[in-house]
Formats: structure tokens, C-alpha cells, sequence
């Protein structure tokens, strides 16, 4: 976590920025909107507490009520069992009720083609995607590797014996491994753990000599000197400037092109999701509410705080980008084997 000292008048600033912006923001709701709840709104969170979903979840929920967003309370519910599916099984159990609102990431699209689970992905329809996570391919710092070039050259002479930690089997992690492989032509060892931090963790310890996750999973080892960051899975570098550890910011990080690696972007976006059956009224309504809380400085500071990079995307545009990468991943798990009957 990123610890930021204001002076007294930078202090007074900021605070008359927010003010200015908090008023902005609860001016800007309708007076009447076409659609609106008349009941308590349930968020449904497809992971457990305190992980990167629920935190998603509550700070939306947080700034909804602090801005005066929606004219009803909101709930928060966790159903992180099997994988985040739980939520949306939850979701499709919910056809029609606009008062339920999923919250997860692009798991709610992969995970029927990877594992048996009781809904399909059209199932929900997607109201938005508010933000993408980053990911880092990082080392420990005992390795000799002190570029990417250095790690991949290395990964072509050892063909395997490289251990490369994530977290889960046939999720984000392994099907980043999984398209770096085929970008740089080499084979890694694929380790899998319950979650990145334990990655990060096994990293730290040289247990394993990389892992891919992502800024805040690993920033405390990076801190601690126990691992370096190599590349960021992004097509530009991160924007955050200021100095983390080794005198090196979140901004100073190559992008994997800049590094020679092939793979231009990978990234996981925080999505929202309605109940299939909803109208396009009440998705226009959810999709208006979050781009106000996207205005709220508290998810500026959200953002710069987990090095997350703000990605809006609603509508057509969003329903396009969800069908191409569930097309492009059906083609990689075919390819490896991970397709569900």
C-alpha cells in the first residue's frame, strides 16, 4: 500500500478538490430516471471477504451511499463457492430482478468453458467493466535474471525447468503462463497455489523462480528486496510515478513488447453484472450510477492505491469485447486440453 504525505496547504487543495468533486457528483444524478429501484439493492460479490472483488463491491457500495447515488439501501452479500460460480448461479436463480447485481471479473465468462458449473455465461447480461488489474512477470531477486530478455533466453536453454507460481489451475494466472509460452516459445513449469498472495509468498521464499501477479500481490516482497519485477502485461506502462522500491516506480516497469516479449496486453476486468431477463432500461440505470461513482475521488484513490488501470466500457462495445475474449480463450483451453464436455 502507497503511503502519501500532503503539506498543509497541498492538504487544504485536496480537500477542496473532493469537496468540489463529491458535490459534482450528487449534483449530476437525475431528478427522475426513466427506472429505479423502489427496494433495497442486493451486490452480489463472486469471491470471498477481502478479496479483490469484495473490495471492488464495497467500494462502490461505499460511495453510492456517501454521494447519495441511489434512493435505496445496498446489501453486500459474498458467495465465493466454487470458484466465484456460486454468484452467478445466484444471479441466474434471479432472472428478472433488477435489484440484484452481480459483481465479478472475466471468471464469469471463462469459467463454464473450463469446469462444470450451473449457469452459462448468458445467463447474466453485463451492465459494465470498471477497470482492468495488471499483471507483472516477476523473479526472485537470487535468480540471475535482471531483465526479461534474460529470463526468457534462459527459459529456451532449461525447456521446463523454470517454476513459474499462480494462483489456481486453468484461471488467470495459468492462462497468462499458458500465452507466454506460446509467445516466446519456451515451457515453464506451471505451479499452481490457492491464491496470489501465497504465490507471491513461495516466490519470495525461492521456492519458485516467477510468478505473474499482479502490483499489490507482490509489492511487499518487492519492498522487502525478496523479488524484482521484470515486465508489465500491458500495452503501455502503468502511469503511477511515484518510487516504490529500488528507486524504481510502478511507471519505471518495461511493458513485456518494450522487453521483447510478444504479448502485448493481458489484463482481468472488474465487471457488473444484471440477471438475464432485466430490460435495457435498468442496465442504462446501473451503468449511469457507476459512471458517477467512477467520478467520486475515492475511486481515483482506489485505483492509484492498487495500481489498477480505469477501464470503462459499457453497452455494445462491452457485450463486443466479452464475445471476443470467451472466442479467443475457447480457442487456447481446445488447444490445451481444457475445454468441459
Amino acid at each position: 500500500m502507497r503511503l502519501t504525505i500532503a503539506t498543509a496547504p497541498m492538504a487544504a487543495c485536496l480537500a477542496a478538490a473532493s469537496l468540489v468533486a463529491t458535490s459534482l457528483i450528487a449534483g449530476s444524478v437525475p431528478a427522475a430516471a426513466d427506472w429505479q429501484p423502489n427496494r433495497p439493492v442486493e451486490f452480489i460479490v463472486a469471491s470471498g471477504p477481502g478479496g479483490g472483488t469484495d473490495q471492488f463491491a464495497r467500494l462502490v457500495q461505499s460511495i453510492i451511499q456517501k454521494h447519495e447515488l441511489m434512493s435505496v439501501p445496498v446489501v453486500v452479500s459474498n458467495k465465493g463457492g466454487g470458484a466465484g460460480s456460486e454468484a452467478f448461479v445466484y444471479g441466474k436463480g434471479a432472472a428478472g430482478d433488477a435489484t440484484k447485481v452481480v459483481f465479478g471479473t472475466n471468471n464469469e465468462w471463462l469459467l463454464p468453458l473450463v469446469t462444470k458449473v450451473g449457469y452459462q455465461s448468458s445467463d447474466l447480461r453485463p451492465v459494465a467493466s470498471m477497470a482492468v488489474d495488471e499483471f507483472i512477470l516477476w523473479t526472485n531477486t537470487e535468480t540471475p535474471y535482471k531483465t526479461a530478455a534474460e529470463f526468457i533466453a534462459a527459459a529456451r536453454t532449461q525447456d521446463g525447468g523454470i517454476k513459474v507460481a499462480g494462483s489456481q489451475s486453468k484461471d488467470t494466472d495459468q492462462i497468462l503462463v499458458r500465452r507466454l509460452e506460446k509467445a516466446a516459445g519456451v515451457k515453464f513449469t506451471y505451479v499452481p497455489f490457492k491464491s496470489g498472495g501465497e504465490a507471491a509468498v513461495q516466490l519470495a521464499g525461492a521456492h519458485v523462480q516467477a510468478n505473474t501477479n499482479n502490483p499489490q500481490e507482490n509489492v511487499g516482497q518487492w519492498k522487502a528486496g525478496k523479488v524484482r519485477p521484470l515486465c508489465v502485461f500491458a500495452p503501455q506502462r502503468l502511469t503511477y510515478k511515484e518510487v516504490v522500491a529500488d528507486n524504481m516506480s510502478w511507471a519505471d516497469i518495461p511493458t513485456c513488447v518494450e522487453a521483447g516479449i510478444p504479448l502485448e496486453s493481458y489484463q482481468m476486468p472488474r465487471t457488473v453484472w444484471l440477471p438475464k431477463d432485466t430490460t435495457d432500461e435498468q442496465v442504462a440505470y446501473y451503468a449511469g450510477v457507476l459512471d458517477k461513482v467512477r467520478q467520486a475521488p475515492e475511486w481515483k484513490e482506489w485505483l492509484a492505491r492498487t495500481s489498477q488501470t480505469e477501464s470503462f466500457v459499457t453497452g455494445a462495445a462491452l457485450a463486443d469485447t466479452i464475445k471476443q475474449d470467451e472466442a479467443k480463450n475457447r480457442v487456447q483451453f481446445a488447444e490445451d486440453g481444457w475445454l468441459v464436455n
